[in-house]
């Protein structure tokens, strides 16, 4: 096996390097930290914690994929990692733009962009803002390490679940060229390639270019269109200046440029969950009448994997998204101490329009304008410095950093041109006028009698102003945040005695975050609606309709009392994080260790203004708004973790098995409900609640769910602990049984879920009762067994120097659901993925010609299921279904990719 150097400075947790084929040694010049030549060639070295290492003796955990493997298991970003990385799953929504990454079951969930990532992201030792700007191209790569567990005493960033490290390719001092083309189905076409150049005898240059377009899978029934589509095209530009054997100077910069359409979704029916039951029954299901009635074909809700979709006419998911940056690393040998700089600068920007609601009927939109967008620009410097000590029975490190970063939110989300009659519509066939019901008719109502006594004209004028909320809400909504954090840290090893050392880092970090918004909107139906009703709602036979009515007049707070109101807040956090290994060799093939990490990932706010509060009230302008901004606020998520692994290399054979225990106090959570998004600290309450947090089916004498819970499901903040607890073992295994023959094996056991007594926050308020389901039960996109295989055999073809290339991995994930309110409704059965490749290469791969496909058994299987947004019937006869946890919530689903394959072409010299 060829040696896989892995040159980050990063502390990890266990490595399985042998999940993949080998990687080529790469030929870059080394620096200190990257001397590799005491080193046996059979040995996988790795620099996981600053220094270079032979993967058997780190105490830590990493899966460490090779360029190699990237190339036969066809990855092109983060997501097609889950091949081959048992404790990683990413998946991606309503933006490609904002996938998310999970590790041992913890990811940070949903497209709110003031949630920073449990698993942090970065490109060539730098911070990238969010997860999911892995779901770029990423062009020629060294290789990808994923880091399981919490990260913080090297890297740049806190994370609080794990790490994805990408290294890309550095120039050499040769000459090199190379370049690919793929065809396949959906119109698929891959353009790819690279120059390396040297440029004298201290200076090498590259560039990589990559082009992408393929044809969306889903096909718009309504405009004649395909919809999540690809088109996009990446370069990046190297110098690699190195004057002597001392040091060494890295210029990296890069473009991306996107314009695709994305992302839509399909009404989930039973064909993907058997919990749907008569949801989708028009007979059963107000709100499903209703859609039919205002155009809905039914065809939409009977096969969702035909990815059939009916966009309202007119609304688009186009977007756009630019991604550019430039990094300079510098490694220093000052010969008692190597010194390492990395400053960098990234700007980001991506705008989406969206059917907002996902039907034919046109409730809610965002136009693809421009005006619905986030940007980053952020600032990074880190510096490290290391080296040995007392006749090197110390390795130690110390270093410092420091970020700024500018995150601009714009938004237009507006309803449709049919929200109105829907709106009324809604409130008409559910209630007790459902008599009424008449879509044709203004305000859905077939006739008006007083059957609101006195107040009937006002109720009655109440609803022809609701009826009349056409391409009304947010004309431009602008939220700002600056974040600006430092840190310092160390990250030492201590060589106790032969065989036995002792790892010991800390981290400081100090945050502050400082957020304005200010808001613009055009709803003064909403406004006029609180005058005239709000005086009735103290009536009891009132109070429904009444609330109803101004739920969906002010539905996501979208008031034109808001119209041109600012608000301001700031947050500090100062946190210290740390770990301790102690490991040890009892013979020269076998290590064991335990160890204790503390994780940290920042708090923050929420960037959607709805959490301000319930639809009902009125803010009560400018001074009212800016009382509320608290609410907006969610605090830090820590997390301590404890591990116990062993490794065992000899040659062809490898095996790390690691067992972890993690707990999670604060965890950030977001959820959509259906109409608002929550972001919220879940914790734990040491004291029993005695069910007062808890839904129907754990609670039964309530009738959807525990009514009393605001005040019975909280306890004294002395009472609140950990709320959230992941633990597992993990398993992986490579074997070399034969010359060309590699296999690799993994397994991974997380029993990843929510305590039994859940509260909201660490003062111990009460859980919000959207996420009543979750005490007791598993962490959506958590499956409890993952398991994956590869075989690569690379025969040679002959005497001719031709060589061949059979490669499959697999991957078998159990049960999960994928909603974040664990509504049974978004369950996902386990399934079973598969990829393959088959080819033949020319002597010394000059050129080689493969057959590949992707999700080779074309097997259907939902991403993330949510709430359609607004989009919930009454409750009541004659629906029941002992599953649901209360109403006739519709919901929608996005799809994962079908079947793809296709031809690649490949050539270097």
């Amino acid at each position: 096996m060829m040696r896989i150097r892995l040159l980050s400075a990063c502390a990890a947790p266990a490595l399985i390097a042998a999940l993949s084929a080998p990687a080529h040694a790469q030929e870059t010049p080394a620096t200190p930290e990257q001397e590799e030549s005491t080193y046996d060639a059979n040995e996988v070295v790795i620099t996981a914690q600053g220094r270079a290492q032979v993967l058997a003796d780190v105490p830590l955990a990493v899966s460490a994929i090779s360029a190699e493997t990237l190339q036969q298991s066809g990855a092109t970003d983060i997501r097609q990692l889950n091949q081959v990385a048992p404790s990683l799953l990413v998946s991606s929504t309503g933006s490609e733009a904002n996938g998310s990454a999970r590790i041992r079951g913890i990811g940070t969930v949903g497209d709110n962009p003031g949630l920073e990532s449990s698993v942090a992201v970065f490109i060539d030792g730098v911070y990238r803002s969010r997860s999911g700007i892995g779901l770029n191209e990423l062009g020629e790569i060294e290789r990808i390490e994923v880091l399981r567990g919490p990260q913080g005493t090297l890297f740049g960033r806190n994370a609080s679940a794990g790490l994805i490290n990408i290294v890309s390719k550095a120039p050499s001092p040769d000459f090199e060229a190379g370049g690919e083309a793929t065809y396949g189905n959906y119109d698929h076409l891959r353009l790819s390639g690279y120059l390396n150049v040297p440029l004298g005898d201290t200076l090498a240059g590259r560039i990589d270019g990559v082009y992408v377009k393929r044809d969306g899978f889903y096909q718009d029934v309504t405009n004649d269109t395909d919809i999540n589509n690809r088109n996009r095209y990446f370069v990046r530009g190297q110098l690699q200046f190195e004057p002597s054997s001392d040091l060494t100077v890295r210029l990296i910069g890069d473009y991306t440029k996107r314009e695709e359409d994305c992302c839509g979704a399909v009404y989930a029916n039973s064909d993907i969950n058997q919990f749907i039951g008569g949801l989708n029954d028009p007979a059963q299901n107000n709100i499903v009448r209703v859609l039919r009635d205002l155009g809905q074909p039914m065809a939409a809700f009977t096969d969702p994997y035909s990815r059939d979709l009916y966009v309202s006419p007119g609304r688009s998911y186009a977007g756009t998204t630019e991604d550019w940056g430039a990094s300079l690393q510098v490694d220093w040998n000052l010969g008692g101490a190597t010194l390492t700089s990395i400053t960098a600068y990234r700007d980001y920007r991506s705008d989406q329009g969206s059917d907002t609601d996902y039907s034919y009927v046109d409730i809610l939109y965002r136009a693809a304008d421009g005006n619905s967008s986030r940007q980053f620009k952020t600032f990074s410097q880190e510096l490290r410095l290391q080296g040995t000590a007392f006749n090197e029975t110390l390795d130690w490190l110390i270093g410092g950093y420091y970020a700024d970063e500018d995150l601009t939110v714009t938004d237009n989300l507006r309803f449709g041109n049919q929200y109105g009659r829907f709106a009324t519509c809604r409130i008409i066939s559910g209630g007790g006028l459902a008599a009424l019901y008449s879509p044709t008719s203004p305000g859905c109502l077939a006739a008006r009698p007083a059957a609101f006594g006195a107040a009937s004209p006002i109720i009655y004028a109440a609803f022809d102003r609701l009826d009349g909320i056409n391409d009304r809400g947010s004309t431009r909504d602008e939220y700002f945040q600056n974040s600006r954090n430092w840190a310092l840290f160390t990250h030492n090893i201590v060589h106790v005695a032969k065989g036995l050392d002792l790892t010991l880092g800390l981290r400081y970090t100090n945050e502050r975050k400082r957020f304005n918004a200010t808001f613009g909107n055009d709803n003064v139906a909403c406004t006029q609606n609180q005058a005239a009703l709000l005086p009735l709602r103290p009536v009891a036979s009132l109070t429904a309709v009444v609330d109803g009515i101004l739920a969906l007049s002010c539905q996501g707070n979208s008031t034109a009392e808001l119209n041109g109101v600012s608000i301001n807040d700031e947050r500090t956090e100062d946190e210290f994080t740390g770990t301790a290994v102690l490991s040890y060799k009892p013979m020269d093939d076998l290590l064991i260790y335990g160890s204790y990490s503390r994780g940290y990932k920042a708090g923050g706010f929420n960037l959607d203004r709805s959490a301000l509060k319930a639809p009902i009230a009125p803010f009560g302008g400018q001074a009212g708004a800016q009382a509320l901004v608290s609410n907006l606020q969610f605090d830090p998520e820590i997390v301590n973790a404890f591990e116990i692994g062993a490794k065992y290399s000899t040659g062809p054979f490898s095996l790390n098995v690691a067992a972890f225990r993690q707990e999670f106090k604060n965890f950030q959570l977001n959820t959509f409900n259906g109409t608002v998004f929550l972001v919220q600290n879940v914790n734990g309450c040491s004291s029993g609640l005695n069910g007062g947090d808890l839904d129907q089916s754990k609670f039964p004498t309530a009738p959807n769910y525990n009514a009393a819970a605001a005040t019975t499901g909280s306890c004294s903040g002395d009472d609140v602990t950990y709320g959230v607890l992941s633990q597992g073992i993990e398993i992986e295994a490579s074997l070399v049984p034969a010359r060309d023959v590699r296999i690799g094996l993994g397994l991974t056991y997380s029993d990843t879920k929510y305590r039994e007594d859940l509260v909201g926050n660490a003062s111990g308020a009460p859980l919000d009762q959207a996420l009543r389901k979750l005490p007791g039960d598993n962490l959506s996109n958590a499956p409890e067994f993952v398991t994956t295989a590869s075989f690569a055999w690379t025969p040679e073809l002959g005497g001719s120097g031709l060589s061949g290339l059979v490669y499959f991995d697999t991957r078998m994930t159990s049960d999960y659901n994928t909603g974040s309110d664990l509504f049974p409704q978004k369950e996902q059965d386990g399934y079973v993925l598969m990829n393959g490749r088959i080819g033949i290469r020319g002597r010394d791969e000059r050129w080689a010609i493969e057959l590949w496909a992707q999700n080779l058994l074309n097997q259907d299987y939902t991403q993330v299921a949510f709430n359609s947004p607004f989009q919930e019937g009454a409750a009541g006869a004659p629906f029941t279904d002992p599953q649901y946890p209360g109403g006739r919530q519709i919901f929608s689903a996005y799809l994962a990719e079908p079947r793809t394959y296709g031809v690649t072409l490949r050539t270097r010299f």
